[in-house]
């Protein structure tokens, strides 16, 4: 076996202030986030948004510390991966690939290159697969293997989904167990599980795996846990003016309040790293909405970050996919039906499924409508104020 290395990819965030409205263009600028019928609009939209609404992000991001830490946590991740590693016999060069921050996947593989790495695992720090997440970063690990000869030498191999892993679901049990225990009646806390939503159309129209994913890694972890307590799946973080899965988080709460629920205890189901959506979108927001609905107790599952089986099951997975059969990007970066991806439900734009055609007219109303959605700060693109 050749050198070997292992890419993370991830998100990546601002680590500063003034990176939001850099970090909030290259967020829409990307298609799989917002796309438009006609793409000359989509870095204009992109512009809007990042100018329109930085100051509102800014305000998030200095309620937690003035960035995000996700930088910070992978890399100390990528760290105790390394070491776990070493300590199975693997040696490997650890990478780090973020889609719209600093390292991009971009400046990654170009270590990669210079190293002369000969055999890599692309890890994808996303339990569960989803086009939007883990897929948009494999197209753009395709882009970049097709536009470069030399990276062919490179014999990789991807990991796109995980959520199953024997080590990850105890790891998140230990942690669901250990903040239940914390409670004055264990058995009364709700298990509140809060999953990064998607819109329905990528579900039923591109046949995205993503809520089939999480609704049985939830199952999986309650199996573990073996608790009577009650539980509940939640969708937070939507964009834009189309149907996106639900229940939403928000809603979810209340619901749970008028039910008689005094206590929650809330699991970020599909982040690995603390990051904004964690620590203000969860910890300030859903906190203040579960208390004025009458819900006082409320404890948040801190994310994995470095979990020493978390860490652990990571080299097992690395460990696993270097003796396996190759899995290249093309296995699985196409949707498995084709579809718009951009917004085309009726209740959203008055626009059948099956139109075929977008003039001009009709692009630029819909760009309108959500220059509205931004500029009154409220609506299906309220989300972009977390970010």
């Amino acid at each position: 076996m050749g050198r070997v290395g292992v890419l993370l990819l991830n998100l990546g965030g601002p680590e500063q202030l003034e990176d939001v409205q850099p970090f909030l263009f290259n967020l829409f600028a990307d298609p799989e986030i917002i796309r438009l019928p006609v793409p000359w609009l989509q870095k204009p939209l992109a512009w809007f948004i990042s100018t329109s609404r930085v100051r509102k992000s800014q305000e998030n991001y200095s309620q937690i510390g003035g960035g995000s830490p996700l930088r910070r946590i992978t890399e100390e991740q990528g760290g105790a991966l390394k070491e776990s590693l070493q300590r199975s016999g693997q040696e490997a060069e650890i990478y780090i690939g973020m889609r719209y921050w600093y390292p991009f996947t971009e400046e990654a593989v170009a270590r990669i290159k210079r190293d002369g790495i000969e055999e890599l695992v692309v890890l994808p720090l996303y339990p569960q697969f989803s086009i939007s997440t883990s897929g948009s970063s494999f197209r753009l690990l395709e882009k970049l293997w097709h536009e470069d000869p030399a990276l062919e030498r490179i014999r990789y191999t991807i990991i796109p989904s995980w959520y199953a892993r024997p080590g990850y679901i105890r790891a998140m049990a230990d942690l669901i167990a250990q903040e239940l225990d914390a409670l004055p009646d264990p058995n009364q806390g709700h298990i509140f599980f809060s999953a990064h939503g998607v819109p329905v159309s990528y579900v039923e129209e591109a046949g995205d795996p993503y809520q089939r994913e999480i609704e049985h890694c939830v199952e999986l972890i309650v199996a573990a846990l073996n608790r009577p307590n009650q539980h509940t799946l939640a969708y937070q973080s939507r964009v834009g003016p189309v149907e996106w899965l639900q229940p939403y988080t928000e809603d979810a709460i209340a619901s749970l309040a008028e039910q008689g629920v005094q206590s929650l205890v809330v699991v970020p189901i599909s982040f690995v790293s603390e990051h904004i959506e964690t620590l203000q979108e969860i910890d300030i927001e859903y906190r203040e909405v579960a208390e004025e609905a009458g819900i006082h107790s409320f404890r948040r599952v801190p994310a994995l970050n470095t979990h020493p089986g978390f860490i652990d099951d990571m080299a097992a997975m690395v460990t696993e996919a270097l003796a396996a059969p190759q899995q290249c990007f093309s296995d699985v970066v196409q949707p498995q039906k084709r579809f718009k991806m951009y917004p085309q439900e009726r209740s959203a734009w008055g626009l059948t499924p099956f139109a075929e055609v977008w003039n001009g007219r009709l692009a630029m109303l819909g760009f309108l409508a959500l220059l509205l959605e931004l500029v009154s700060g409220h609506g299906p693109l309220h989300f972009v104020g977390l970010l």
